[in-house]
């Protein structure tokens, strides 16, 4: 198939999609798309910068959810070395035995959570790279060299809705359209995330990178979602300190 056929099939799946909910394309249906047309059992994907904190953009399953959270939380998977090194991460089995030591804690964390083939794929245009698609499957699978190409081609369409091109089939601008019971808002994560980065940095007196690493880290050892730990440093809930443990209160303030 050549290459505008694909990606012509591919919108059509994804305008499907669309179209079922009564909005216009978003990141959520590129996302079930890709998990109709391919050997997965789920799809999930985050927005990622080298400049500021990366967060979660929709998800597919629980499965999908977690695996986005996970990977943002530790800092390692196959989500975070296909946006460092730009080109896609291919996992058949997370079982591999090399795996176990390219990613001691996420490997394990996966296959708990109920992925068994995991498959990143960076979202790139030119220069810019807003993110990365991740698949996973229950069981062990390879990616043919056709379903890899429509991978690919999924990427490439999550990237143009990510950079607000014109993407849906009557050529106006394309939004995310989904509705929020169906993905979260990349707006709301960005805000709750920095906020609560922006405030570690005073409690600390550290810099943005070193807070999020903290933040992150309190997340995956007390074993909550990243946005859930933000929520409560913005609400002043949860507390860090330089000298001593964070500290969590039922307060509001």
């Amino acid at each position: 198939m050549t290459p505008n056929g694909r990606s012509s099939r591919i919108r059509v799946l994804v305008a499907e999609q669309a179209a079922r909910r009564g909005a216009r394309v978003g990141v959520l249906d590129v996302c079930t798309a890709a998990v109709t047309s391919l050997p997965v059992g789920g799809a999930g994907i985050s927005a990622m910068s080298r400049t500021a904190a990366s967060h979660p953009l929709c998800s597919t399953d629980d499965i999908s959810e977690r695996l986005e959270e996970l990977q943002l939380a530790l800092g390692e998977g196959p989500c975070v070395d296909a946006f460092t090194h730009g080109t896609a991460i291919l996992t058949p089995d997370l079982r591999t035995g090399e795996l176990q030591h390219c990613w001691p804690v996420f490997a394990d964390a996966a296959l708990e959570a109920g992925a068994r083939a995991v498959f990143a794929l960076p979202l790139q245009n030119g220069a810019i790279s807003p993110g990365v698609l991740d698949l996973y499957a229950p069981v062990p699978v390879r990616l043919g060299a056709e379903e890899l190409a429509d991978a690919l081609a999924f990427a490439d369409l999550a990237t143009l809705v990510l950079l607000d091109a014109r993407i849906d089939e009557t050529g106006g601008p394309a939004d995310d359209g989904a509705p929020k019971e169906h993905t979260e808002d990349l707006g709301g994560y960005r805000a709750e995330i920095s906020q609560a980065t922006g405030i570690l940095t005073i409690q600390l007196g550290v810099g943005i990178d070193e807070a999020f690493v903290r933040l992150r880290a309190y997340a995956y050892a007390h074993g909550r979602r990243l946005t859930l730990v933000a929520a409560d440093v913005v609400a002043r809930r949860l507390r860090f300190s330089p000298d001593a443990e964070p500290t969590q209160t039922d307060e509001d303030v």
